[in-house]
Formats: structure tokens, C-alpha cells, sequence
């Protein structure tokens, strides 16, 4: 069997503001990382943000010069596994985020809640971890 790696897949996040997305990101729980700002104002060619458990997300421009990657704002549907789904979930009310699956207990075992971020990605939280 091999070792299990949870950073192997990287999940992308094309952004109309994706400096504010980041701070949003960040105020969530996810930590900072690479930024590679672009030329125009607020344009971000590539970064990442870290979660404490594992994973990245890379969040980028909509319109930057380069957008091979870029794919409809808006579009983005993610799941981060999380320990403390309940922590998190608070974060998210306290941000005003907009609810779109209340915390749950699913039959299978995992505890997780759904919300979408100001440009209607949604962002899964749970407990599920394969």
C-alpha cells in the first residue's frame, strides 16, 4: 500500500476579486501562502492557501492575461475535510457567509455543513475523509 498524501490534488478557484476571497479564505481557517500578483490592480496570476489538516486551494484572477486554467466565476464546488467541523462552522457564521446545507450528521459517519462564498463557490466542510 502506498502512503497516503493529501496534497496530490489541488483544487482551483477562478475569482473576480480573488484578494478578497483570500482574506475570506483566511478568516475561515485556511492559511496563507504563495502570491503572485499580476499587473493590473488586484490581479493575482497564481496563489495558494493552505488548510491546517492538509490540501491547498489556488485562487486566481477570472481575467488575467494567461487563462488557461481560468474557468466561470462562481463555478467552484470543493470539499475540505475537516476535524472540527463545529469550529468552523461558527467561523463561517460569523463571516455572514450564506448557508447552503445546515450541519448534519450523515448516516455514514461524517459531520459537515455547506456554505458558498460571495460568488457562489461552495465550500463543504466535514468530517469524511474517504
Amino acid at each position: 500500500m502506498t502512503e497516503r498524501r493529501d496534497t496530490n490534488i489541488w483544487a482551483g478557484i477562478t475569482s473576480d476579486d480573488p484578494l478578497a476571497l483570500r482574506d475570506w479564505l483566511e478568516q475561515l481557517g485556511f492559511l496563507p501562502g504563495i502570491l503572485v500578483e499580476g499587473d493590473g490592480d488586484g490581479e493575482v496570476m497564481h496563489s495558494e492557501m493552505l488548510w491546517p489538516d492538509g490540501g491547498r486551494v489556488m485562487v486566481h484572477s477570472a481575467n488575467k492575461a494567461d487563462s488557461t486554467f481560468s474557468r466561470p466565476v462562481g463555478s467552484g464546488n470543493l470539499y475540505v475535510v475537516v476535524t472540527d467541523p463545529d469550529e468552523v462552522y461558527a467561523k463561517a457564521q460569523a463571516l455572514g457567509a450564506t448557508l447552503v446545507r445546515e450541519m448534519e450528521d450523515a448516516d455514514y459517519g461524517s459531520r459537515g455543513f455547506s456554505i458558498a462564498d460571495r460568488e457562489g463557490n461552495v465550500w463543504s466542510f466535514g468530517t469524511y475523509a474517504g
